[in-house]
């Protein structure tokens, strides 16, 4: 009797005689023949769900299936799947939400034209990095690739890949709402990439920390949920970064970094190495920490 007492009392809701006034817009997609670009934005405050839509030839926004999840134990109108005619009224719907209570709210559903911001070319300014071990120390910095010519090697180091050009171009949308298509890392006049061998004392190969971006032609991806852009290379390496306007990021201990344009920020895991701190070996070799490849919109 008593473990039927239990199994009678977990299957019991929580919230059994509590009535809900939640009236909420929780999620948005859109039915088949649509393409969504990442997840739908809530605005609770303004009452308003944005939907990022591939606008492809042909596409009809006079019938769109809505999928709409609401608050706990609320009702909405028109129901969620109906077809719904978004054209006109600057692709906007109005739904109302009613709460178990009876209250109403009006919800501003909006069908959003994609664009994606990577697309076009670019010129690659300069390669940063800061690194260092015990910056609150003063073992960090943030300095230039080419700042130290010495530890580069003289003819393909990291100076050759500044006349460098980069090409996004558009190839689809996955079923999970990232944006993908091909990079091409153009070599510039030198005809040259850059081989990342620190020739200095202990000399070491660093292109794992800094060929980010494939030579030649590799693929993009754009993580809308984590706001990533990702390069993927032949061999299905993987290398993360953000896209960053022109801003100045505060790194602490007195350190920033100045975007003038637009950079891909890579977070590098370095390792902290005592001996070595305030040597140029630690900053680059054993812990750098951010690499930006710094770039300009043509």
């Amino acid at each position: 009797m008593l473990a039927a007492l239990l199994a009678s009392s977990c299957n019991q809701d929580p919230y059994d005689g509590i009535v809900s006034h939640e009236r909420a817009v929780e999620a948005v997609s859109l039915g088949d023949g649509f393409v969504q670009v990442g997840p739908a934005v809530i605005d609770r405050t303004n009452s308003k769900a944005s939907v990022q839509v591939l606008m492809e030839d042909g596409v009809d926004l006079s019938k769109v299936k809505v999928l709409i999840q609401s608050s706990y134990k609320s009702k909405i109108s028109p129901a969620s799947g109906e077809v719904i005619n978004f054209e006109g009224n600057n692709n906007q719907f109005t739904y109302t939400v009613t709460a178990e209570s009876g209250e109403k709210r009006e919800w501003t559903v909006e069908l959003v034209p994609f664009t994606e911001e990577i697309l076009g070319t670019y010129d690659i300014q300069q390669l940063v990095v800061y690194g260092g071990t015990g910056p609150e120390y003063g073992g960090g910095a943030v300095m230039k690739l080419t700042d130290k010519p010495w530890d580069w090697p003289d003819t393909d180091g990291p100076a050759v890949e500044e006349d460098n050009v980069l090409t996004f171009e558009f190839t689809g949308v996955t079923s999970d709402g990232k944006t993908y298509g091909t990079i091409t890392n153009n070599a510039g006049i030198d005809g040259l990439y850059a081989d990342y061998q620190f020739i200095a004392d202990p000399a070491t190969d660093v292109n794992y920390f800094y060929r980010t971006i494939p030579k030649g032609t590799g693929t993009w991806q754009h993580d809308y949920v984590n706001n990533k852009i990702n390069f993927v290379f032949d061999d299905g390496t993987t290398y993360s970064s953000s896209f960053i306007g022109a801003s100045t990021i505060d790194l602490g201990n007195g350190l920033s970094k100045t975007i003038t344009d637009n950079s891909f920020d890579f977070t590098l895991n370095g390792v902290d190495d005592w001996n070595k701190i305030y040597s140029d070996y630690d900053k680059f070799v054993r812990r750098p920490r951010r690499f930006w490849i710094d770039v300009k919109k043509n």
